[in-house]
């Protein structure tokens, strides 16, 4: 007795699936898509990644170099969208990151001076700025 022949996808579910795959749908929901015609059922994951690896693996690609496009269009642009495109652009592509500066002085923007002091005096001192407060 003869098994089942393998599946073979139609070229309308080759592009169903790079869509799909490309908007970023979760494999089972792509499978429930795609029915074998010899059982009428929706494939499995495992069928789904052999008979559809090139479609899974491209459109993904494909997708995010077409919004890394659509992004970098707008980043040339004017106007408060572009700025923020451009942004994000620099960050993701060209290594700016927001780096956030604490500096420390003295009174009055004096340095900080390094004084060695006992745990009685720190205590007393601390009282002290408690009480101007």
């Amino acid at each position: 007795m003869a098994g089942r022949k393998p599946f073979e996808p139609t070229e309308k579910q080759r592009i169903t699936v790079a869509a799909m795959a490309a908007c970023g749908m979760p494999q089972d929901m792509i499978c429930s898509k795609i029915k074998n015609p010899q059982t009428g059922k929706a494939v499995d994951t495992k069928t789904l990644r052999a008979a559809f690896r090139v479609e899974l693996k491209e459109a993904k690609a494909l997708a995010s170099a077409m919004v890394a496009q659509n992004l970098f269009q707008h980043a040339m642009g004017k106007g408060r969208e572009a700025v923020t495109a451009g942004i994000f652009w620099m960050k993701c592509q060209a290594g700016w990151k927001e780096a956030q500066k604490v500096e420390l002085t003295g009174k009055d923007g004096a340095p900080i001076q390094n004084v060695n002091m006992t745990p009685e005096e720190f205590r007393e001192i601390a009282r002290q700025l408690l009480e101007e407060v």
